[in-house]
């Protein structure tokens, strides 16, 4: 079996690697976090590189390009802890083109391919504890089609967002909607997260909203795991860097005369690092190719690479942090940053912890152990 990425695959890399490079310096990112964690530019310049189309059908003015091509720029991104949530356009392509009627399709994966319009997923709810069908969100039949009122937390972008997914409960189910931040009822509260990028608490009250589909759990279950590879992928990319950062920190230091990267216990933990980073990899990988698989062979997929993922970033991050010592946690220095990405990406979409009990619950004859 061929494991080695295609010629336009590698392409692909080397575009979003140059544009991170050059035009996504740390410094513009420092400028943009100041300004509230997201700019509205450098989305426009994603989508000018094609990425917000990457995953929309090529019937809606998209590249019809698979998870593989998500993942490899997903990492790229990862490298440099970018701000704007990219993922958030492949969760919504892949729900719309898989579960929306085609008015829906037509009227919104168009704008999503040209990065006009940023349409995040809004599902967490404060009481919801990471599970995907825990939310008191409701919907009811209105005249132009239903009316929702809800409060969801720590939705990316929300403030900039020019569309929500929303969960919520319909008849007693799981149904899927899309809200437009236009519409009235709708109002956000924007604020910076710890590693910098944009969040908001959205309230709705009887918003009209627009039904994406009334068997919702599956399709927020699939938004949320095409979300989870992606973060996979970006950790791999945040983890590749910071522990590239650290090995170059380590050849240059010295004491006693002589680099520190001479000192055998620190070429132990940097292996350690290395060890645990390529099997992040590993599992970004999995987690990537199943995605296409049947659903409950798909969610135990993601939560086993979220939990080697977690453990990776939580590990690569601390010694990270430990081998640079004190100007490690400085805000000037971009490891403290890299440090408080990993951090975050942790908790995102059910932290170890949890995934680790989706996995235990989800064992079959196989005990875990992967068929």
């Amino acid at each position: 079996m061929d494991f080695d990425f295609s010629d336009d695959q590698d392409q692909l890399r080397d575009a979003v690697r140059k544009w991170v490079d050059k035009g996504y310096t740390f410094e513009r990112r420092r400028a943009a976090v100041r300004n509230g964690g997201f700019d509205r530019a450098a989305w426009n310049e994603l989508a000018e590189l094609g990425l917000t189309a990457l995953t929309v059908p090529e019937e809606h003015g998209g590249m019809g390009q698979g998870p593989v091509d998500a993942m490899v720029v997903m990492e790229e991104l990862g490298r440099g802890i970018v701000l704007e949530p990219l993922a958030q356009a492949f969760m919504a392509s892949s729900v719309l083109s898989q579960f929306a009627a085609q008015d829906v399709q037509a009227a919104w994966l168009p704008k999503i391919a040209s990065g006009e319009a940023l349409v995040v997923l809004a599902h967490q709810e404060r009481n919801a504890r990471y599970r995907l069908g825990n939310f008191d969100a409701k919907a009811a039949p209105a005249q132009s089609g239903y009316a929702l009122t809800a409060i969801k937390n720590i939705v990316p972008a929300g403030d900039q967002a020019d569309a929500f997914i929303v969960p919520a409960q319909l008849d007693g189910k799981t149904a899927l909607f899309l809200v437009e931040r236009s519409a009235a009822g709708v109002s956000t509260q924007g604020y910076v997260t710890q590693d910098g990028s944009r969040a908001a608490e959205v309230q709705l009250a009887n918003t009209p909203a627009t039904l994406i589909a009334a068997d919702g759990l599956a399709a927020l279950e699939l938004a949320v795991d095409v979300g989870i590879a992606a973060l996979c992928a970006e950790a791999v990319g945040v983890m590749d860097k910071t522990a590239a950062v650290t090995f170059d920190y380590l050849n240059q230091r010295k004491q006693f005369g002589v680099a520190i990267a001479s000192f055998q216990a620190l070429r132990h933990r940097a292996a350690d690092m290395k060890m645990q980073l390529e099997l992040a990899r590993s599992m970004s990988y999995y987690a990537t190719l199943k995605l296409g698989a049947p659903a409950d062979e798909r969610r135990r997929a993601i939560a086993r690479a979220k939990v080697q993922l977690g453990q990776s970033m939580r590990f690569v991050g601390q010694q990270a942090v430990q081998m640079h010592g004190g100007i490690g946690v400085t805000d000037e220095y971009i490891v403290s940053h890299y440090f408080k990405k990993l951090t975050q990406l942790e908790m995102t979409y059910g932290d170890t912890l949890h995934h680790l009990g989706e996995v235990s619950a989800r064992m079959q004859d196989t005990a875990g152990v992967f068929a």
